[in-house]
Protein backbone atom coordinates (compact mmCIF):
# COMPACT_ATOMS: atom_id res chain seq x y z
CA UNK A 1 0.00 0.00 0.00
CA UNK A 2 1.38 3.44 -1.10
CA UNK A 3 0.58 6.47 1.32
CA UNK A 4 -0.41 9.25 -1.01
CA UNK A 5 -0.79 13.07 0.17
CA UNK A 6 -3.00 14.69 -1.97
CA UNK A 7 -2.58 18.70 -1.28
CA UNK A 8 -5.80 20.45 -2.12
CA UNK A 9 -9.42 19.02 -1.30
CA UNK A 10 -11.61 20.67 -4.85
CA UNK A 11 -12.73 18.83 -7.67
CA UNK A 12 -9.73 17.76 -8.79
CA UNK A 13 -8.05 16.76 -5.75
CA UNK A 14 -11.36 14.79 -4.76
CA UNK A 15 -11.16 13.13 -8.06
CA UNK A 16 -8.01 11.57 -7.23
CA UNK A 17 -8.58 10.94 -3.80
CA UNK A 18 -11.02 8.36 -4.76
CA UNK A 19 -9.50 6.64 -7.34
CA UNK A 20 -6.75 6.35 -5.65
CA UNK A 21 -8.22 5.56 -2.27
CA UNK A 22 -10.71 2.48 -4.24
CA UNK A 23 -7.20 1.37 -5.72
CA UNK A 24 -5.72 0.27 -2.35
CA UNK A 25 -3.62 3.16 -1.35
CA UNK A 26 -3.63 5.23 1.22
CA UNK A 27 -4.90 8.54 0.61
CA UNK A 28 -4.38 11.97 3.12
CA UNK A 29 -5.91 15.20 2.13
CA UNK A 30 -3.91 18.64 3.35
CA UNK A 31 -6.68 21.19 3.25
CA UNK A 32 -7.71 24.29 4.59
CA UNK A 33 -11.40 24.34 3.54
CA UNK A 34 -13.57 23.08 6.84
CA UNK A 35 -16.56 22.13 5.40
CA UNK A 36 -14.10 20.08 2.99
CA UNK A 37 -11.96 18.63 5.32
CA UNK A 38 -15.38 17.21 7.57
CA UNK A 39 -17.19 16.01 4.80
CA UNK A 40 -14.18 13.98 3.38
CA UNK A 41 -13.27 12.43 6.78
CA UNK A 42 -17.28 11.71 7.60
CA UNK A 43 -18.49 10.06 4.05
CA UNK A 44 -15.02 9.77 2.24
CA UNK A 45 -14.04 11.10 -0.97
CA UNK A 46 -17.04 10.79 -3.34
CA UNK A 47 -16.74 10.62 -7.17
CA UNK A 48 -19.88 10.97 -9.40
CA UNK A 49 -19.20 8.85 -12.54
CA UNK A 50 -20.47 10.12 -16.46
CA UNK A 51 -23.32 7.34 -15.74
CA UNK A 52 -24.59 8.48 -12.77
CA UNK A 53 -22.94 5.79 -10.92
CA UNK A 54 -20.96 7.00 -8.07
CA UNK A 55 -17.33 6.06 -5.97
CA UNK A 56 -16.32 6.13 -3.04
CA UNK A 57 -13.60 5.44 -1.10
CA UNK A 58 -12.41 6.05 2.45
CA UNK A 59 -9.79 9.15 3.08
CA UNK A 60 -8.11 10.94 5.63
CA UNK A 61 -8.56 14.86 5.75
CA UNK A 62 -6.60 17.19 7.53
CA UNK A 63 -5.30 20.62 7.83
CA UNK A 64 -2.26 19.99 9.77
CA UNK A 65 1.37 19.40 7.85
CA UNK A 66 2.69 17.69 10.55
CA UNK A 67 -0.40 14.25 10.34
CA UNK A 68 1.16 14.28 6.84
CA UNK A 69 4.66 13.44 7.59
CA UNK A 70 4.36 9.26 6.58
CA UNK A 71 3.92 9.77 2.43
CA UNK A 72 5.56 8.39 -0.35
CA UNK A 73 4.08 10.39 -2.74
CA UNK A 74 2.22 14.35 -3.12
CA UNK A 75 0.15 15.60 -5.71
CA UNK A 76 -0.32 19.09 -5.67
CA UNK A 77 -3.52 20.20 -6.85
CA UNK A 78 -4.19 23.28 -5.59
CA UNK A 79 -4.96 26.73 -7.30
CA UNK A 80 -2.16 28.06 -8.88
CA UNK A 81 -2.71 31.05 -6.36
CA UNK A 82 -1.97 28.93 -2.91
CA UNK A 83 1.31 27.30 -4.37
CA UNK A 84 3.24 29.01 -2.32
CA UNK A 85 1.44 27.74 0.41
CA UNK A 86 1.68 24.36 -0.71
CA UNK A 87 4.94 24.37 -0.91
CA UNK A 88 5.60 25.55 2.56
CA UNK A 89 4.05 23.11 4.06
CA UNK A 90 5.42 20.32 1.63
CA UNK A 91 8.63 21.41 2.85
CA UNK A 92 7.95 21.11 6.70
CA UNK A 93 6.25 17.63 6.03
CA UNK A 94 7.27 15.83 3.07
CA UNK A 95 10.07 13.20 3.61
CA UNK A 96 13.78 13.45 1.92
CA UNK A 97 13.28 10.41 -0.06
CA UNK A 98 9.27 11.49 -1.20
CA UNK A 99 8.58 13.60 -4.27
CA UNK A 100 6.01 16.10 -5.10
CA UNK A 101 4.06 15.96 -8.73
CA UNK A 102 2.41 19.05 -9.76
CA UNK A 103 -0.77 18.48 -12.05
CA UNK A 104 -1.70 22.38 -11.45
CA UNK A 105 -2.76 25.21 -13.88
CA UNK A 106 -1.03 27.77 -15.29
CA UNK A 107 2.54 28.31 -15.62
CA UNK A 108 5.33 28.81 -12.41
CA UNK A 109 3.77 26.19 -9.93
CA UNK A 110 7.01 23.89 -10.51
CA UNK A 111 9.59 26.64 -9.91
CA UNK A 112 7.84 28.05 -6.49
CA UNK A 113 7.78 24.43 -5.32
CA UNK A 114 11.82 23.30 -6.50
CA UNK A 115 12.42 26.67 -4.17
CA UNK A 116 10.71 25.06 -1.17
CA UNK A 117 11.89 21.53 -2.13
CA UNK A 118 14.96 21.19 -4.35
CA UNK A 119 14.66 20.15 -8.12
CA UNK A 120 14.83 16.17 -7.94
CA UNK A 121 11.71 16.02 -5.80
CA UNK A 122 9.43 17.95 -7.70
CA UNK A 123 7.78 16.57 -11.14
CA UNK A 124 6.13 18.68 -13.05
CA UNK A 125 2.71 17.23 -14.52
CA UNK A 126 0.01 17.83 -17.07
CA UNK A 127 -3.72 16.91 -16.34
CA UNK A 128 -6.54 17.05 -18.83
CA UNK A 129 -8.89 15.46 -16.73
CA UNK A 130 -12.23 17.40 -15.93
CA UNK A 131 -14.58 17.52 -12.73
CA UNK A 132 -17.18 19.79 -11.09
CA UNK A 133 -17.15 20.07 -7.33
CA UNK A 134 -21.04 19.61 -6.53
CA UNK A 135 -20.47 19.53 -2.83
CA UNK A 136 -17.57 19.81 0.16
CA UNK A 137 -15.93 16.14 -0.69
CA UNK A 138 -18.15 15.49 -3.76
CA UNK A 139 -16.86 15.59 -7.12
CA UNK A 140 -18.47 14.95 -10.90
CA UNK A 141 -16.22 13.41 -13.53
CA UNK A 142 -16.42 15.57 -16.72
CA UNK A 143 -14.64 13.52 -19.12
CA UNK A 144 -11.53 11.17 -18.98
CA UNK A 145 -8.33 12.55 -19.57
CA UNK A 146 -4.48 12.26 -19.87
CA UNK A 147 -1.88 13.02 -17.34
CA UNK A 148 1.67 13.05 -18.85
CA UNK A 149 5.01 13.11 -16.36
CA UNK A 150 7.92 14.22 -17.13
CA UNK A 151 10.27 11.11 -17.64
CA UNK A 152 12.51 11.58 -14.28
CA UNK A 153 13.87 8.29 -12.60
CA UNK A 154 11.15 8.68 -10.13
CA UNK A 155 8.14 8.81 -12.87
CA UNK A 156 7.58 5.44 -13.64
CA UNK A 157 6.76 3.67 -10.51
CA UNK A 158 4.23 7.22 -10.31
CA UNK A 159 2.66 5.96 -13.60
CA UNK A 160 2.49 2.34 -12.70
CA UNK A 161 0.59 3.96 -9.48
CA UNK A 162 -1.74 5.87 -10.91
CA UNK A 163 -2.45 3.62 -14.34
CA UNK A 164 -3.52 1.02 -11.32
CA UNK A 165 -5.99 3.64 -10.03
CA UNK A 166 -7.59 3.99 -13.79
CA UNK A 167 -5.98 6.86 -15.37
CA UNK A 168 -4.16 7.07 -18.48
CA UNK A 169 -0.95 8.32 -18.28
CA UNK A 170 2.32 9.47 -20.13
CA UNK A 171 5.79 9.91 -19.73
CA UNK A 172 7.16 12.68 -21.68
CA UNK A 173 10.70 14.10 -21.98
CA UNK A 174 9.31 17.68 -22.19
CA UNK A 175 6.61 17.79 -20.02
CA UNK A 176 7.21 21.95 -20.17
CA UNK A 177 5.79 22.01 -23.71
CA UNK A 178 2.34 20.27 -23.04
CA UNK A 179 2.13 22.56 -20.31
CA UNK A 180 2.50 25.26 -22.47
CA UNK A 181 0.04 23.72 -24.64
CA UNK A 182 -2.08 23.56 -22.00
CA UNK A 183 -1.92 27.27 -21.00
CA UNK A 184 -2.80 28.10 -24.57
CA UNK A 185 -5.70 26.41 -24.07
CA UNK A 186 -6.65 27.87 -20.89
CA UNK A 187 -6.05 31.27 -22.03
CA UNK A 188 -8.37 31.15 -25.43
CA UNK A 189 -11.20 29.71 -23.19
CA UNK A 190 -11.35 29.88 -19.10
CA UNK A 191 -11.56 33.67 -19.33
CA UNK A 192 -13.91 34.24 -21.97
CA UNK A 193 -16.59 31.57 -20.48
CA UNK A 194 -16.22 33.48 -17.50
CA UNK A 195 -16.41 36.54 -18.35
CA UNK A 196 -19.91 35.32 -20.73
CA UNK A 197 -20.89 33.07 -18.24
CA UNK A 198 -21.24 30.09 -20.67
CA UNK A 199 -20.09 26.50 -20.74
CA UNK A 200 -16.95 26.31 -23.15
CA UNK A 201 -18.95 24.84 -26.43
CA UNK A 202 -20.75 28.31 -26.23
CA UNK A 203 -17.64 30.06 -27.17
CA UNK A 204 -18.07 27.94 -30.71
CA UNK A 205 -21.36 29.24 -31.36
CA UNK A 206 -20.94 32.73 -30.97
CA UNK A 207 -18.92 34.08 -34.11
CA UNK A 208 -17.65 37.22 -31.56
CA UNK A 209 -16.48 34.58 -28.89
CA UNK A 210 -14.97 32.32 -31.43
CA UNK A 211 -13.34 35.22 -33.16
CA UNK A 212 -11.70 36.16 -29.53
CA UNK A 213 -10.54 32.95 -28.44
CA UNK A 214 -8.77 31.89 -31.73
CA UNK A 215 -7.32 35.49 -31.60
CA UNK A 216 -5.95 34.63 -27.92
CA UNK A 217 -4.44 31.02 -29.03
CA UNK A 218 -2.24 32.56 -31.86
CA UNK A 219 -0.79 35.52 -29.34
CA UNK A 220 -0.30 32.90 -26.61
CA UNK A 221 1.27 30.52 -29.19
CA UNK A 222 3.53 33.14 -30.94
CA UNK A 223 4.57 34.12 -27.11
CA UNK A 224 5.40 30.62 -26.21
CA UNK A 225 7.21 30.03 -29.68
CA UNK A 226 9.22 33.36 -28.87
CA UNK A 227 10.23 31.46 -25.20
CA UNK A 228 11.76 29.11 -27.06
CA UNK A 229 8.45 26.38 -26.38
CA UNK A 230 8.08 23.49 -29.37
CA UNK A 231 4.31 23.40 -29.19
CA UNK A 232 3.06 19.78 -29.06
CA UNK A 233 0.49 21.32 -31.72
CA UNK A 234 0.60 22.63 -35.13
CA UNK A 235 -2.58 24.75 -35.12
CA UNK A 236 -3.16 26.53 -31.53
CA UNK A 237 -7.04 27.29 -32.89
CA UNK A 238 -7.67 23.53 -33.93
CA UNK A 239 -6.23 22.59 -30.50
CA UNK A 240 -8.16 24.84 -28.49
CA UNK A 241 -11.90 24.36 -30.54
CA UNK A 242 -11.37 20.84 -30.24
CA UNK A 243 -11.25 21.06 -26.11
CA UNK A 244 -13.98 23.35 -26.37
CA UNK A 245 -16.17 20.48 -28.91
CA UNK A 246 -14.87 18.38 -26.51
CA UNK A 247 -16.21 19.34 -23.19
CA UNK A 248 -18.71 21.66 -24.47
CA UNK A 249 -20.88 21.05 -21.71
CA UNK A 250 -18.39 22.01 -18.95
CA UNK A 251 -18.03 25.41 -16.86
CA UNK A 252 -14.48 26.09 -16.62
CA UNK A 253 -12.61 25.77 -13.55
CA UNK A 254 -12.43 29.76 -13.58
CA UNK A 255 -16.13 30.58 -14.42
CA UNK A 256 -16.81 27.88 -11.37
CA UNK A 257 -14.34 30.32 -9.38
CA UNK A 258 -16.51 33.51 -10.36
CA UNK A 259 -19.24 31.82 -9.52
CA UNK A 260 -18.49 30.55 -6.06
CA UNK A 261 -16.71 34.02 -5.54
CA UNK A 262 -12.84 32.43 -5.31
CA UNK A 263 -10.26 33.80 -6.42
CA UNK A 264 -9.28 32.47 -10.34
CA UNK A 265 -6.25 31.80 -11.59
CA UNK A 266 -5.82 34.24 -14.26
CA UNK A 267 -2.76 35.49 -12.72
CA UNK A 268 -1.07 32.35 -13.72
CA UNK A 269 -2.26 32.07 -16.90
CA UNK A 270 -2.68 35.15 -18.37
CA UNK A 271 -0.54 37.13 -16.29
CA UNK A 272 2.00 34.54 -16.20
CA UNK A 273 2.05 34.82 -20.53
CA UNK A 274 2.15 39.02 -20.02
CA UNK A 275 5.10 38.79 -17.68
CA UNK A 276 7.13 36.74 -20.22
CA UNK A 277 6.26 38.39 -23.20
CA UNK A 278 7.48 41.58 -21.85
CA UNK A 279 11.11 39.36 -21.03
CA UNK A 280 11.05 39.24 -25.21
CA UNK A 281 9.63 42.45 -25.70
CA UNK A 282 6.60 41.52 -27.51
CA UNK A 283 3.65 42.81 -26.73
CA UNK A 284 0.37 40.91 -25.14
CA UNK A 285 -2.62 43.17 -25.27
CA UNK A 286 -5.18 40.47 -25.40
CA UNK A 287 -3.71 38.24 -22.46
CA UNK A 288 -3.33 41.64 -20.64
CA UNK A 289 -7.11 42.40 -21.28
CA UNK A 290 -8.35 39.10 -20.13
CA UNK A 291 -6.03 39.18 -16.95
CA UNK A 292 -7.40 42.69 -16.03
CA UNK A 293 -11.04 42.43 -16.57
CA UNK A 294 -10.97 38.59 -15.07
CA UNK A 295 -9.55 40.91 -11.73
CA UNK A 296 -12.06 43.49 -12.10
CA UNK A 297 -14.83 41.13 -12.48
CA UNK A 298 -13.78 39.79 -9.11
CA UNK A 299 -13.28 43.91 -7.89
CA UNK A 300 -9.50 43.34 -7.53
Amino acid sequence: MTNILIVGTGALGTLFAARLSAAGNNVTLLGTWPEALTALNQHGARLILAEGSELRAPVQATDTPANCSQVDLALVLVKAWQTKRAAQQLAACLPATSVAVTLQNGLGNREILIEALGQTRVILGVCTYGATLLAPGVAQLGGEGLLALEDTPRSREIQTLLQRAGFQVNLVADAEALAWGKVIINAAINPLTALLRVPNGELLQRPAARALMQALAEETAAIAQAHGIQLPFKDPLAAVENVAQRTASNRSSMLQDIQRGAPTEIEAICGAVTRIAQTHGISAPLNWAMWRLIDALRGA
